[in-house]
């Protein structure tokens, strides 16, 4: 059995604490609201709470695919609760949110893949909260992506978010449920649809990637017209997760990070703890 790799020391952090961490804890298990922040295990958790943003994840906790890199529970998912999006605002306002990333599992068991209710978040916190901005991060929208997009429509304005999230060659592994073509596609349809959206995508480092696979990602995700991306460490989130297979040094991180800005992205990320939601609220 191999032995279990030690974190590098620029990987260790600290647990959140302090009156706005415990604060965001409270609303969100008082409102009955699911995270991200929790179900993936994100080391950001701390961070982000203690600065009073989360990313909520919608239309339950369980998702009808089973990616290896994920450790949210799947199988079959619960119908979708009505409740939702008014719960989602009134999160919005105990928190007195300016940005809100909204995220969900994959619902293949629904007709829109969930758009709707995507739509619905965003219309009810809109209602209660006329300043808060939005980011989505969808799942592709298997099979519905033109009926998605329509439906999506009378909520802009939002970045539209899908995550790549690794290179083609380990979509078998990684991300069996997936397909690369169809996320590509999925973003070049946004950003023809909606010239003034921002589209945005994130990678995982440490599975296995070449250099020059990375590179054609960041290239492909940019002849699709994708604006803004972030690049992380992939962290293994539970023990029947993929191992982590490299821990990519800051420094290379700090590289990709000039390389994406010299491909032409107007926003980047790029460090071992970034995930797609991590500041999302910079400009």
């Amino acid at each position: 059995m191999e032995p279990k790799r030690r974190l590098p020391e620029w990987l260790k952090r600290r647990i959140g604490s302090g009156e706005t961490f415990q604060h965001t804890h409270h609303t969100l298990n008082t409102l009955g609201l699911e995270t991200i922040c929790t179900h993936a295990n994100c080391p950001n958790r701390g961070d982000c709470w203690s600065r009073g943003t989360a990313t909520v994840l919608i239309l339950g906790d369980v998702c009808t695919r089973n990616c290896k890199f994920c450790s949210v529970g799947h199988g079959i998912p619960k119908p979708v609760d009505p409740t939702e999006p008014g719960r989602v605002a009134a999160m919005a306002v105990e928190m007195k949110l300016r940005f809100l990333v909204i995220t969900s599992v994959d619902r293949d068991d629904l007709p829109d893949a969930g758009a709707g209710h995507f739509r619905d978040v965003i219309q009810a916190c809109r209602t209660a909260s006329p300043e808060l901005r939005f980011e989505l991060l969808v799942p592709d929208f298997r099979d519905c992506q033109d009926k998605a997009l329509d439906i999506l429509d009378p909520a802009r304005p939002f970045i539209f978010g899908h995550n790549i999230e690794t290179v083609p060659a380990l979509y078998p592994i990684v991300r069996p449920g997936g397909d690369y073509r169809r996320s590509l596609i999925l973003l070049e349809k946004a950003h023809t649809r909606w010239a003034d959206t921002q589209t945005k995508s994130s990678m995982m480092l440490g599975l296995g990637e070449t250099d020059s696979q990375i590179l054609d990602v960041l290239k492909d995700l940019r002849s699709v017209g994708c604006s803004r991306v972030a690049i992380g460490q992939y962290l293994k989130p539970d023990k029947n997760s993929l191992d982590v297979v490299d821990y990519v040094h800051p420094d290379k991180f700090d590289y990709w990070a000039q390389t994406a800005k010299d491909l032409g992205f107007a926003w980047v990320q790029s460090s071992p703890f970034t995930r797609s939601s991590y500041h999302a609220e910079q400009e």
